[in-house]
């Protein structure tokens, strides 16, 4: 049977085919160590999962949800966005729920997006970028996010024919993957750009929480005049430790929050009101597990700092996300070095160029498993001589 063409515009997902080669090598018997996956792992905290044992004892929540949210959950998330980053956001009309981030990436795209329209697309970027854009008919314009502009796109670059006819533009700060941050003074750019250009500014700020040593992430609505022309998405995956229950929301612009919740509500049928329930629980709990969380990612960058420069790499501590981003060896590319990781010590790290064409020459490492774990990866590594002077033989 043929498959729709969109089918064929997108490649196989990166993560689901790093997932396949690892398997296969552990069921030869070899012990992966997996520092390639972005999910918390440590578990989601106790007052959120006994929310959710109570709330699905009542026969209500087994019903259909409220498109765009209960009531309460849309009236918790508005607080908690509010009272976090200093902000008015209206839970009625400027503020929908989400099956996650990644479900709303790709709605917010779909709902935008046409045949012949441009997205504007940092690179590089988490991958549902470019593949919803593709599977919307879209040509995807790549931003490139080099290390002499602190992975910040420079929007001069951008053509002017590209601007012309560019739909929507993707932020995501801190970043998916190579961590950097962003100040008020980029996004004050960036919005007075999509406002030249006429163009629905998204940022993805799922990584909001995890940030450290005092650092603080901004919401792009901390910009005046933002909620003109952006939208905002959020997720309780990263903060709560949530990842597989599948929630988050959407704040901003009234209009551009209306039709992601409208392309929504033609499609899927809300989040499950018992996960809404226990979505609620988080917004209102304590804050101090997140602290802990965060003081565990430090303990393991602090780790991989002095591990990493021990084996020849020059790393500077990240302040935001659980991501590092790390040049491969000279003489070598990505995928060379992401497979040398995984055929000879079985450690699992994704190549750059799996998240646009700059990637290309870097590897992300994630902080996501324990540091006796990671120990054992980095232990490996100087066993098999890999290290960043492995590549210059071949040079």
């Amino acid at each position: 049977m043929e498959v729709a063409k969109r089918l064929k515009s997108i490649p196989p997902y990166v993560f689901a085919e790093i997932g396949k080669k690892a398997q296969a090598l552990a069921d030869t018997g070899v012990d992966i160590i997996n520092l390639g996956i972005g999910a918390p792992d440590q578990p989601t905290f106790r007052h959120i999962v006994d929310a959710m044992h109570e709330a699905i004892e009542k026969p209500i929540n087994h019903k259909y949800p409220p498109f765009g949210g209960t009531p309460e959950f849309k009236d918790a998330a508005a607080k908690w966005v509010n009272d976090r980053f200093k902000i008015s956001i209206d839970p009625k009309t400027e503020l929908t729920s989400l099956i996650g981030g990644k479900e709303g990436i790709h709605h917010l795209i779909m709902a935008y997006v046409d045949q012949g329209d441009y997205a504007l697309i940092p690179d590089p970027a988490y991958p549902v970028y470019q593949s919803s854009t593709m599977l919307a008919g879209g040509t995807p314009h790549f931003m490139p996010l080099l290390p002499e502009n602190g992975f910040l796109p420079d929007f001069d670059q951008i053509p002017e024919d590209v601007a012309k006819k560019a739909k929507i533009m993707l932020l995501n700060y801190p970043n998916n993957p190579t961590a950097a941050v962003a100040d008020l003074k980029f996004f004050e750019k960036a919005v007075q750009y999509c406002k030249k250009h006429d163009i629905l500014l998204c940022h993805d700020l799922a990584y909001s929480e995890m940030t450290f040593d005092g650092y603080k992430a901004p919401s792009i609505f901390n910009v005046k005049g933002a909620k003109d022309i952006a939208i905002e998405l959020h997720t309780l995956s990263k903060s709560f430790n949530m990842t597989g229950w599948r929630v988050g929301f959407a704040i901003g612009n009234a209009e551009a929050v209306a039709n992601l919740a409208k392309i929504k509500s033609n499609i899927d049928t809300d989040v499950f009101r018992a996960i809404q329930v226990a979505s609620v629980a988080a917004f209102e709990g304590p804050r101090d597990q997140i602290e802990h969380c965060n003081n565990l990612y430090i303990q393991r960058r602090d780790l991989a700092v002095k591990r990493l420069t021990e084996l020849g790499w020059k790393v500077e501590p990240i302040k935001a996300t659980f991501y590092m981003w790390l040049p491969v060896p000279p003489g070598m590319t990505s995928e060379e070095f992401s497979n040398q990781m995984l055929n000879v010590a079985g450690i699992v790290v994704p190549p750059g160029n799996a998240y646009g064409p700059s990637g290309e020459g870097y590897f992300r490492l994630s902080l996501c498993l324990g540091a006796d774990r990671m120990a054992e990866a980095f232990d490996r590594m100087a066993k098999h001589s890999i290290n960043f002077e492995m590549g210059k033989a071949k040079i």
